[in-house]
């Protein structure tokens, strides 16, 4: 789905997971040894742009001050971030691939298509990652680079969500 500056995307090469915890220290010491990025602050996106071809990429995204999303295009690294835990008391990985589609939003109007859907608080600057209502749904956007966006939305609203971007899109 396109118009003249701004293209979207369905990402299906990345692969998703939320950490829930009680304590941070602990997930945050093996984040940081396996990302070799720390469990982000409030409202925080860590971590390089992903693309499809590099291996071990990974953007760690606050979602609450007791769960941070890792999004990974090696579902390898996120397999052995699972086992790691596995024993953790005060920790659990839930795999989230199947059930949060990823959509990539890219271009100088990815902005003026979210303000139409949202509100200027659901737009966040490089480094931010934010939940926030876009189209009556409730969607976390990160954002790790200029002119992009991820969108993550439950699986079962995407196509409502898209509906309304296809829409906005009209209009430009």
């Amino acid at each position: 789905m396109s118009c003249p500056d701004f293209s979207l995307a369905i990402d299906q090469g990345i692969s998703i997971a939320a950490l829930r915890y009680f304590e941070s220290a602990t997930v945050a010491g093996l984040v940081r040894e396996l990302s070799g990025c720390g469990v982000p602050g409030t409202g925080q996106a860590l971590g390089p742009p992903l693309s499809n071809s590099a291996a071990e990429e990974w953007i760690l995204a606050w979602r609450s001050p007791t769960e941070t999303l890792v999004l990974s295009t090696d579902s390898a690294a996120l397999v052995t971030l699972e086992a790691r835990l596995a024993d953790a008391s005060d920790a659990c990985f839930v795999d989230q691939t199947g059930g949060i589609w990823v959509l990539r939003l890219t271009g100088a109007r990815v902005h003026d298509v979210l303000l139409r859907l949202g509100s200027t608080t659901a737009i966040p600057g490089v480094g931010q990652a934010l939940t926030s209502r876009l189209a009556e749904l409730t969607v976390t956007a990160v954002c790790v680079q200029e002119r992009e966006i991820l969108l993550l939305v439950d699986r079962l609203y995407a196509d409502h969500l898209l509906g309304w971007i296809r829409e906005t899109i009209a209009d430009f």
